[in-house]
């Protein structure tokens, strides 16, 4: 399929690995000139050298001065923002018995406040312009709670309320925001966790994931390619008419409809 973004700009955040990686690759193999943003700027400059026409830039979404010098350093450039894709890691694992106030303070920076001020830079131009694409990597913890991810289940649900409401005010304006929620994706962060779980349990990792796998209704963690051509389709022309939606690819973990 045709996805029509020959030309457009991405700037795709915690793009120095992982997912968010997975997404600029996509992109940029369809035409796009893609901006990898992550704290860890090297590893982002290097990673953007295998990709056409792509850049690296330094992106810390809790610090306000970073996150506008990104926006500012793709713009020139690139050339103005028409892909946004919100995506980052993630808080240290708690429950909520865990959660403290500074915790909670800490995940909303991460979470929440850094993305409305990626949105706030980018969606003005996208709306002049009668086209743009907002993306949010989210997690299927907003749908269906995660005992020890109680502060990023907090702050992504509320991410996910300001997006479809933002959906619906931009609904008429050719920009579509839309969250893509991952289940369990074969990244470093989810071998981490799997580790963490082995730890906890006094198991080995082997059996940690051997029981998840059982979980999931296509018995396998989901790869990073697979993530990220649905991605590639929500930021597509052929997707105009999705918006305020979350889709779920999670192999159908997620049993509630």
């Amino acid at each position: 399929m045709e996805l029509g973004l020959d030309g457009k700009v991405a700037l795709v955040g915690g793009a120095s690995s992982g997912i968010g990686l997975g997404i600029a690759t996509a992109l940029a193999a369809e035409g796009v000139r893609v901006a990898l943003g992550a704290r860890r700027a090297d590893l982002v400059r290097a990673e953007a050298e295998r990709l056409d026409g792509a850049i690296g830039v330094d992106l810390d979404v809790r610090d306000a001065a970073s996150t506008s010098a990104a926006v500012t350093e793709v713009t020139d450039r690139l050339g103005p923002v028409d892909i946004l894709v919100l995506n980052g890691g993630g808080p240290p694992p708690a429950t909520a018995l865990e959660v403290t106030e500074e915790m909670a303070r800490d995940a909303a920076e991460l979470l929440l406040y850094g993305h409305l001020r990626l949105v706030a830079g980018c969606l003005p131009g996208m709306r002049e312009r009668g086209w743009g694409r907002i993306v949010a990597v989210s997690s299927t913890s907003i749908d269906q709670p995660i005992e020890n991810l109680a502060t990023s289940g907090m702050f992504r649900s509320a991410l996910a309320a300001y997006l479809k409401m933002l959906a619906d005010q931009l609904a008429t304006s050719g920009v579509t925001v839309n969250l893509l929620l991952p289940g369990r994706i074969s990244t470093a962060r989810v071998d981490d966790m799997d580790k963490r779980a082995a730890q906890a349990h006094d198991i080995t990792v082997e059996e940690v994931q051997f029981r998840s796998q059982r979980s999931i209704p296509a018995g396998r963690y989901g790869t990073v390619q697979e993530f990220a051509s649905a991605a590639a389709f929500l930021c597509s022309a052929s997707a105009a008419y999705i918006t305020g939606q979350r889709l779920r690819v999670d192999g159908g973990l997620v049993r509630g409809v």
